[in-house]
């Protein structure tokens, strides 16, 4: 069995901070979201990967290399145009070949272990499965409406949903499924869906399987959902823990876990935590208090003397200075620069 990782998406909600990176290389909890994806996939004992690019994404290929750190071996394909994810796999065909597959979406981060979803693919022998997971909001997703503990059908964000059972980006494929790729038309939003591709299996009565996750499980495409994802994947790895990097100085500080500061940092007289990922380089001087909250590399913060929660602040940004207020949010793209003055308080008359 070989794995595929679709990463060509442009991630436009995710701008600013998805302007100058890929959004698969934004991190959680001090790592990409794409190397949770490859070793979702090296523990499922795939090592043939193969990795859906955008041409201009070459920060992809030199953060991930040939893949022998992660006891993979990498093979990169191009999606020159934004045209869905069922276009996106047929990229990678010739690498497909003949083999089944694993299919994830690079921006998509799970909890779960994914051999529930092989086992049932592999006992059943069947064309595909799928995962699954209940949501709040199903109109957003593809839904699978089941009947009878089978599939019955799958619709792209449905506007009237008969289920809450979304499609979560994780599947599995025989090579049987570019038949029906070969024979789709751009959906109504211009793409060709994999959801569609799903469909027409169950048209020709195909066997298609499903697991269910209860884990946690975040699409990191909004600055909202990427926090949400920080925080669950903080609280995995790390508990109430803190994780300093060896190279790093923490002087005069309280720590509230789960944190984790990554290397060549410089921290003192600050209130850290809980929930806050601190990337390489980065210098925090006197803030009073910053929690739930991500800070790419060489994020730069002086004489913050107010609450900073739920903020994002880009590679190489800056903020200085003491305003009146008691708290803020901040989405900061990269090298950004914020001086708050110090102001008096207007006299009575």
């Amino acid at each position: 069995m070989k794995g595929l990782i679709l990463c060509a998406g442009r991630g436009t909600r995710l701008y600013p901070l998805s302007y100058s990176q890929p959004k698969t290389l934004l991190p959680v909890a001090n790592h990409p979201v794409l190397y949770y994806c490859i070793q979702k996939l090296v523990e499922s004992g795939i090592h043939e990967i193969g990795i859906v690019i955008h041409p201009s994404q070459s920060q992809i290929k030199e953060y991930v290399g040939d893949g022998s750190r992660f006891s993979a071996k990498l093979h990169f394909f191009e999606q020159a145009q934004p045209l869905g994810i069922a276009h996106a796999v047929k990229q990678a065909r010739d690498f497909l070949q003949d083999s089944p597959f694993l299919l994830l979406l690079g921006d998509n981060l799970l909890m779960d272990s994914l051999a529930q979803l092989r086992a049932t693919f592999e006992a059943a022998q069947a064309d595909c499965s799928i995962l699954l997971r209940q949501v709040d909001r199903p109109q957003d997703y593809g839904i699978a409406e089941l009947k009878d503990g089978q599939i019955v059908s799958i619709t792209e964000k449905p506007k009237q949903p008969k289920s809450n059972l979304a499609v979560i980006g994780a599947y599995l494929f025989t090579p049987d499924i570019f038949t029906i790729i070969d024979t789709l038309q751009p959906s109504a939003r211009g793409e060709y869906e994999i959801t569609d591709a799903i469909q027409g299996l169950l048209l020709q009565n195909r066997k298609i399987t499903y697991a269910i996750t209860h884990g946690d499980y975040s699409d990191v495409g909004t600055i909202e959902r990427w926090l949400s994802a920080n925080r669950w994947m903080l609280e995995k790895r790390f508990g109430k823990e803190i994780s300093v990097g060896a190279t790093s100085i923490v002087e005069n500080c309280e720590l509230i876990g789960p944190v984790v500061i990554g290397e060549g940092c410089v921290i003192r007289n600050s209130k850290i935590g809980p929930y806050v990922s601190i990337q390489d380089g980065a210098e925090l001087i006197n803030c009073y208090e910053i929690r739930d909250s991500i800070l790419l590399e060489k994020t730069s913060m002086i004489d913050i003397d107010w609450e900073v929660q739920r903020s994002v602040f880009g590679r190489s940004s800056q903020m200085v200075g003491k305003p009146q207020e008691h708290n803020g949010i901040f989405i900061v793209s990269d090298r950004s620069y914020i001086l708050f003055p110090q102001t008096k308080k207007r006299s009575e008359p």
